[in-house]
């Protein structure tokens, strides 16, 4: 596990924060804190963002956090994603249900999404476009525009989310270069497979998200046994990062709900050195 980072703080039920692409564990700074007092809270950087290795070899980013919950010998976890951190979330309570005892995700559904709204595909291609081209500006500017959301520009955020959602995106993509391989494998039939999970899953949107984006979580919790939806007004595709105080609240009344069955604290849900 040397070469990836991750945050091990607090006490308590595993709650593992999972973050968006080309971001890293800084976008879960209001809520690191907030939950350290009542959680032992995980917040990795996954393969090539943030402070962690890039690949060197085709790997699944749930395969590497089953390998950090295996190395931090805990299990079952609470894990919380959003967007690429949510689509790892369900991946992993698909392919390893023994190690997950529930699931939170905002603006994503599975590791197959699909695009189909004018504005998103469009922000998309753009993006894309100058990732290809080598344009780190042009880069971090187009993915900062898709977390504002369709409806409004970055004016509307607060200057300080859209620096530091500047600055993960900027320190992540400069790890990678124009035209390098591909090595993340996809993990397949995950639509077809989600009706399966079976602990309880909340997605947690931010309304003026792009419709695909809140599409695919809603869909998600409609399909599993035990979903339900929550959204916040006046946030785009990172909620916790817009609105920390409402987010905080929302995840903690879930996570309050949780069944005290699927946990059984013991000498391995401490924090290691």
């Amino acid at each position: 596990m040397k070469d990836l980072f991750w945050l091990d703080t607090g006490t308590g039920r595993p709650l593992v924060l999972l973050h968006g692409g080309f971001l890293d564990h800084r976008m879960w700074e209001d809520q690191i804190p907030a939950f350290a007092s009542r959680y032992r809270v995980i917040a990795p950087d996954a393969r090539g963002h943030g402070r962690s290795a890039n690949g060197t070899e085709p790997y699944r980013l749930t395969d590497d956090l089953v390998a950090l919950l295996r190395h931090l010998d805990i299990g079952p976890a609470i894990l919380v994603g959003v967007s690429m951190g949510a689509s790892v979330a369900v991946d992993t309570a698909l392919e390893h249900p023994d190690l997950v005892s529930a699931v939170v995700v905002g603006g994503a559904g599975t590791s197959e999404p699909y695009f189909t709204d004018p504005w998103t595909t469009q922000a998309m291609t753009t993006w894309h476009s100058a990732m290809a081209a080598g344009d780190l500006d042009a880069s971090v500017e187009a993915f900062t525009l898709l977390g504002a959301g369709p409806h409004r520009p970055l004016d509307d955020l607060d200057p300080e989310v859209v620096a530091r959602l500047r600055r993960m995106a900027r320190d992540t993509m400069a790890k990678h270069t124009a035209g390098e391989p591909n090595l993340l494998v996809p993990v397949r039939d995950t639509w077809e497979r989600v009706a399966t999970i079976d602990v309880p899953v909340l997605a947690i949107n931010g309304a003026v998200d792009s419709p695909d984006h809140i599409g695919m979580a809603e869909r998600l919790t409609r399909t599993v046994a035990n979903g339900r939806t929550a959204s916040i007004d006046r946030t785009g595709h990172y909620p916790n990062m817009e609105r920390p105080d409402v987010f905080n609240k929302i995840l903690a009344d879930f996570l309050d709900g949780l069944p005290l069955t699927v946990w059984r604290p013991d000498e391995h849900n401490c924090p290691t050195s």
